[in-house]
């Protein structure tokens, strides 16, 4: 019989926000609370964020929702981390001060670094350890770059007075008092120094990249005793049993347990991920190997493929254009024009990711006319993540995969023109779950098996419900027709750079 009066916590540290929820054992919501987190761009392609804001703004969310679960009587029996993965900070090991702000994942500054270690011999033994290509999207770039840059860096990180983390590893450092500093395999394998066949750090990769291993945290199990957030914060002691990589996590939440099953994830940067089971496929097209989750010993793997821009394009028309008031009008728009008038927007915007890998790319229009405006602009910018999509669904069939169907999440689910405009291009049902945040639901599973009320993975198909299926409903000559027209704007933008 469950105790009504138990429940989880989960912490989703994001690109754009922070959120905690409390969720009951069924995977019912609580109480969640989130606090939108600001981006810092201090030049073309630098991407930063303020660790004292993520910090901040965690703590704010968290207090919110233990505060209304203690005054509702429930009892947390658990804590979930999951975060936004490749972005770097570097910190103190005794005072717990960082020594520069977050790198995010969306950074480019270091391209010129990787195009000096690109030779054909390191491409292919980063690739064959880690799965990752040669690029500034990854950690290790990044973690050199402050220690190169920030006066004094390299001599402390060489004595193992400094420590490198992803926000995964921040935030335990923060919440344990500095007593664990560890991350998960999952995020481990996103900073290009795991070797993900091993499962450990591997020296030859960063004596290539110039990092330290004394400043690597240990890696565990997805599902490991982390450590408590401490009772000074909210004054009580709550274990830490899991963490995970918000997009693996999410792949979790979507009940991607089986081989071949497949998701796609609309937030600032769209993610696809299939699940290869227990083999590392490596991809001939491009797209990267990865760990899926590590659980009780036994290892999934997944090929991914990544967008940098996809809901951020819409937030960029928003805060930067002022075209939108608030992101959810774009549906409207987009929905009441017949067609895209022979626009289309190419949003690198932090340069171009899988499968193209050109990380000094720069966004682009293509097609504008004296009738044209704001609306096409706008739907251009749709359908600009729906063509990335085919990008990506065309590079995994290549690569062997068979593909049935694509379970979706992330915020721009909530747009229902875009769902079936992707349907229709990518000529696929489109699945859209019932609750849409299955970055923290994936989360919530990995801790109902710590505390054993969840046998395995499995099991979270119990908890991740379809709300509705998008099927195609395109004539092929279209289809065709507006692929042909995004694959002209794509290759005109890349041979521009």
């Amino acid at each position: 019989m469950i105790n009504n009066k138990k429940c989880i916590l989960v912490i989703d540290q994001g690109t754009t926000s922070s959120r905690a929820i409390i969720f009951d054992y069924k995977g019912k919501v609580l109480f969640q609370k989130s606090i939108e987190i600001s981006q810092i761009y201090p030049k073309d392609g630098w991407v930063e964020q303020s660790p004292k804001e993520i910090w901040k703004s965690v703590l704010e969310v968290v207090k919110n929702v233990i505060k209304k679960a203690i005054k509702k009587g429930k009892s947390i029996t658990s804590v979930s981390i999951t975060n936004q993965r490749e972005t770097t900070i570097v910190w103190d090991r005794k005072t717990g001060i960082p020594i520069y702000n977050a790198i995010g994942w969306q950074d480019r500054r270091t391209s010129d670094r990787c195009r000096m270690l690109s030779s054909k011999k390191n491409i292919k033994l980063i690739h064959k350890k880690t799965g990752l290509l040669l690029d500034p999207y990854f950690s290790a770039s990044k973690i050199s770059w402050i220690l190169d840059n920030i006066q004094g860096a390299r001599n402390k990180a060489n004595k193992g007075e400094l420590c490198f983390g992803t926000i995964d590893t921040f935030l335990l450092f923060k919440f344990t008092n500095g007593n664990s500093f560890s991350t998960d395999v999952t995020n481990a394998s996103r900073t290009s120094l795991f070797d993900i066949i091993a499962l450990k750090w591997d020296m030859q990769l960063c004596k290539l990249f110039d990092v330290p291993k004394a400043i690597l945290p240990k890696v565990y199990d997805c599902i490991s005793f982390f450590g408590e957030i401490n009772k000074s914060f909210f004054g009580i002691n709550i274990p830490i049993l899991s963490i995970i990589g918000d997009q693996q996590a999410s792949s979790i939440g979507q009940s991607c347990t089986n081989i071949g099953d497949l998701k796609s994830t609309y937030g600032t940067g769209c993610f696809i991920l299939v699940n290869t089971g227990g083999e590392i496929v490596y991809s001939k097209n491009r797209l990267i190997s990865t760990i899926a989750y590590k659980i009780n010993k036994k290892t999934a793997y997944a090929l991914e493929g990544s967008i940098f821009t996809s809901g951020s394009a819409i937030k960029w028309l928003r805060d930067k254009l002022n075209l939108l008031e608030d992101a959810s009008e774009s549906e409207a728009i987009a929905k009441k024009l017949k067609d895209n008038k022979g626009v289309y927007f190419v949003p690198a915007l932090s340069g171009l990711g899988a499968p193209y890998w050109r990380p000094n790319a720069r966004g682009a229009i293509y097609g504008l006319s004296l009738d044209s405006g704001s609306e096409e602009i706008i739907r251009a910018a749709l359908e600009s993540i729906a063509y990335q999509t085919a990008d990506l669904i065309k590079a995994l069939k290549a690569d062997g995969i068979h593909i049935k169907k694509i379970r979706v999440d992330g915020g721009m689910v909530s747009n229902k023109w875009f769902l079936q405009f992707l349907s229709n291009i990518l000529d696929l049902p489109i699945e859209k779950p019932i609750f849409s945040e299955t970055t923290s639901l994936g989360a919530a599973v990995l801790s109902l098996i710590a505390i054993g009320y969840f046998k395995d993975i499995s099991d979270a198909q119990k908890i991740c419900k379809i709300d509705k299926v998008f099927c195609p409903n395109m004539r092929e000559e279209k289809r065709k027709k507006l692929i042909r027209g995004w694959e002209v704007a794509v290759n005109r933008t890349i041979s521009n750079f």
